[in-house]
């Protein structure tokens, strides 16, 4: 289980796309940009076929990356799970006892994780203050800013 990496459905969905345009879209510009900067001559000093190099580096390498997280992953549902205690998955709805602000979040891998999408990995500070609690919860949640007191007013599986 240790080297299983948990994923959402969604998020599995979108690794394998980006996995695809990479082989499919990607890889075969970034050879044909190699091959066309070949034809221009000293390849010491031609600034399109060293950029040309490292994009393919970068993709082989994001290649490597997402066939081994794919490999890997746990793929989870959250909209086949419920209850009102956090789990991976779960759409969180808290609120800031200081300042009264809401947030909502859903709690998703590593390699799914967006912030402006609302969605944080389950290895963040808040994502591991919220699992196992439950709606109507007090939690502190210990960040890089300092303890944060917040409220859980809902979650959802969704």
């Amino acid at each position: 289980m240790s080297d299983q990496i948990p994923v959402t459905k969604k998020g599995y969905a979108e690794l394998e796309a980006e996995l695809h345009d990479l082989k499919h879209t990607q890889r075969p510009a970034v050879i044909e940009a190699i091959a066309s900067a070949r034809e221009h001559g000293d390849l010491s000093e031609n600034a399109e076929y060293h950029a040309a190099r490292e994009q393919q580096s970068f993709i082989e390498g994001r290649i490597q990356e997402l066939e081994a997280v794919i490999g890997r992953a746990q793929v989870i549902d959250p909209s086949s799970m419920s209850g009102d205690s956090v789990k991976f998955g779960a759409t969180v709805t808290i609120i800031d006892e200081e300042t009264e602000e809401e947030h909502t979040y859903q709690i998703v891998g590593d390699y799914e994780a967006d912030l402006e999408s609302g969605k944080i990995s389950i290895s963040s500070p808040i994502a591991k203050g919220l699992i196992g609690k439950s709606e109507g919860d007090q939690v502190v949640i210990h960040t890089p800013k300092g303890a944060r007191d917040y409220e859980i007013l809902q979650v959802q599986y969704k």
